[in-house]
């Protein structure tokens, strides 16, 4: 293997940050190798003036870094999870899972309110399906503007009253040090996260098996194991960011609880199921059954 490993990654300050802390976990290990990150503008980051539901969905921000990696330019990519569809191009595989960070969404708005304390009528910045139609239910005043851009424009629309509040996840505002930002974190029962929301997977190819093997430290069991169930319950019900879907995995003790949701784009049909057990991955398949015997295809085809 090449003492130099070349790293695909976005070229937002959020991704290269992620990037970056894969890559000083791996020095610690392996202090001779030299890693080169090669930033990748994808057609997600190029086009921002609409959402990701009318331009394709979540593929926009991998295709470029995966072709890339099919060509053998790069040798690994690193992916926030909730950004990967729900296949990856064949002959690649999603092979490591580093340890999750906070998977909740949180709120972030002007004098620090909390949701419950936003204005009536307050204008919240989004263009998560997901996110609207779970806060419709619970502030049906709130009105919702799309935004979209890297995480220092969306604070930036809240710092010039643009929106009086966006939101946006945990995990980013904390990787980027931004975490005294958050007004609000908010609970999984308020909004159920995105599928992998938190969870970082690193993209080889799949017969590279001593990078794979290079890479294993970096890996978290119960992270990997969560991030299959969720991405189970997600192509059960043949999910994208372009429908209200969302899923959660977790261990408690010895115990692993899934909670999944789907709704209609303007919330008001509403649709949960959970369940628990010892293998996580069966969870996944019975909260989709759950989900589908409710209707779930009927409203994720709406």
């Amino acid at each position: 293997m090449s003492s130099v490993i070349r790293i695909a990654s976005r070229r937002s300050a959020l991704a290269m940050t992620q990037t970056r802390w894969v890559i000083a976990q791996l020095q610690t290990v392996y202090p001779d190798i030299t890693f080169e990150i090669v930033p990748v503008v994808t057609t997600g980051d190029r086009i921002l003036n609409v959402s990701l539901a009318e331009i394709g969905g979540k593929g926009l921000f991998v295709t470029e870094i995966e072709s890339l990696l099919l060509q053998g330019v790069v040798d690994f990519a690193v992916h926030s999870l909730k950004d990967v569809p729900v296949q990856v191009a064949q002959e690649l595989e999603l092979a490591v899972f580093p340890k999750r960070e906070d998977p909740r969404d949180v709120l972030v708005s002007r004098n620090n309110r909390v949701l419950s304390k936003l204005p009536f009528g307050a204008v919240v910045g989004t263009s998560s399906v997901r996110r609207v139609a779970q806060l419709r239910r619970i502030r049906p005043d709130l009105q919702f503007a799309a935004v979209r851009g890297n995480v220092e424009t969306r604070l930036g629309k809240v710092a010039t009253g643009e929106v009086d509040a966006v939101i946006l996840a945990a995990a980013g505002l904390r990787r980027m040090g931004l975490a005294d930002k958050i007004s609000e974190y908010l609970p999984v029962e308020v909004c159920l996260p995105a599928i992998g929301q938190g969870s970082l997977a690193i993209e080889v190819r799949s017969v590279d098996k001593n990078l794979i093997n290079l890479l294993a430290p970096l890996n978290d069991e119960f992270t990997a194991m969560s991030a299959l169930a969720e991405r189970i319950l997600l192509t059960s019900l043949n999910g994208s960011c372009q429908v209200p879907l969302a899923g959660y995995c977790v261990r408690q003790g010895d115990t692993w609880f899934m909670n999944g949701l789907v709704a209609s784009l303007d919330g008001q049909s509403l649709l949960t199921a959970k369940a628990s057990g010892q293998d996580p991955h069966s969870l996944g398949l019975q909260v989709a059954h759950s989900l589908k015997s409710q209707g779930a295809l009927n409203l994720l085809t709406e």
